[in-house]
């Protein structure tokens, strides 16, 4: 009996869905786009759809909210190209962390509509490898990786404004930031604390 009361008491606490029909349509409602976790395809495939959906409703702006560790480079190349390619103003909110392929996701805003909430940190660092097999694979591999750090770093150079060389030296190693530090680096537009800031 004391265990069903403790059942039924955590199901009353359990956070609601952000998948679930009523939390969905209230996202949808408010235009907001929630990229919570690591980047896949069916991160990318999720956020592409409702990102289309809310811009063939209307032409209002569109809020981002990301909290993502990285992930899959080419799910984070799709949302990132796919924040530029729809029509409405796209504002991006950054909370938690925004690391790696999270972090090329956030830079899919104009700079202007880039924000964060005061306690986010952001990670840069060179796309990471793990490929096996023979060793002419191995090396074309190794060549893939280095053109998609370069391109993602010239991308980082100029949504910042800093330096290329300094981006290769800054993500050579990981790189972290603090709020204050992702608005001096050119990261973030401003920092907020409330919804109607944004």
């Amino acid at each position: 009996m004391h265990r069903m009361d403790e059942e039924n008491e955590d199901e009353k606490h359990t956070p609601p869905d952000p998948q679930s029909a009523p939390v969905a349509k209230a996202l949808f409602k408010s235009r907001t786009v929630l990229i919570f976790g690591e980047v896949d395809m069916k991160l990318a495939e999720r956020v592409t759809a409702q990102l289309i959906a809310l811009a063939a409703d209307s032409e209002d702006p569109i809020r981002v909210i990301v909290n993502s560790p990285g992930g899959h480079v080419e799910s984070g190349d799709t949302i990132h190209d796919v924040v530029r390619f729809v029509g409405p103003k796209v504002r991006m909110i950054g909370t938690g962390w925004v690391a790696s392929a999270g972090a090329h996701i956030f830079l899919g805003a104009s700079r202007e509509n880039r924000f964060c909430l005061p306690n986010t940190r952001f990670l840069l660092h060179q796309p990471l490898g793990g490929v096996r097999g023979q060793a002419s694979d191995i090396s074309i591999e190794a060549e893939e990786i280095l053109k998609m750090r370069e391109r993602i770093n010239r991308e980082i150079s100029k949504e910042t404004g800093q330096p290329y060389e300094k981006v290769l030296q800054d993500t050579e190693r990981n790189f972290w930031m603090g709020a204050e530090a992702a608005v001096t680096y050119g990261l973030v537009s401003r920092i907020v604390n409330r919804s109607d800031e944004v």
